[in-house]
């Protein structure tokens, strides 16, 4: 399957979703922050089909992760993750690095699916807030 680059410093976070990648048959590289994660990508010599990376977390969050990672692979999907509306719209000017926003808490199909769509190149659905309401 597929070689991911998974950066997130909540370890349960971590954890839940690496074993979730490790069980659909993906190869998993784990990093607790951005600057690990980015230390990885440069041993790894960029080799990842998938940077899924929170945005909020110490020494380097994910929006710096994925600037520095667009900008020496820009080949790469990059998909981002979080839990704070505010970080969310911090993304938003990173539309054309970054393939999509997952917003947390998740659950483990809406994940999969978006990493499936991600690893697929398909388009991103985008929902408008009107029909998300009718949803809830």
């Amino acid at each position: 399957m597929a070689k991911i680059l998974l950066a997130e410093d909540d370890d349960n976070v971590r954890e839940f979703v690496a074993r979730a990648l490790l069980h659909a048959g993906h190869q998993v590289v784990q990093a607790e922050d951005g600057g690990i994660a980015s230390e990885a990508m440069v041993a790894e010599d960029g080799r990842f089909d998938l940077l899924l990376s929170d945005i909020k977390m110490p020494v380097m969050d994910g929006i710096a992760l994925a600037l520095n990672v667009a900008a020496t692979h820009p080949e790469l999907r990059i998909l981002l993750m979080t839990g704070f509306a505010d970080q969310r719209e911090r993304a938003h000017g990173l539309d054309a690095l970054i393939y999509d926003v997952i917003p947390k808490p998740f659950t483990l199909s809406a994940l999969m699916e978006k990493v499936d769509d991600a690893l697929a190149g398909r388009p991103v659905e985008v929902v408008s807030l009107a029909s998300q309401a009718i949803k809830h």
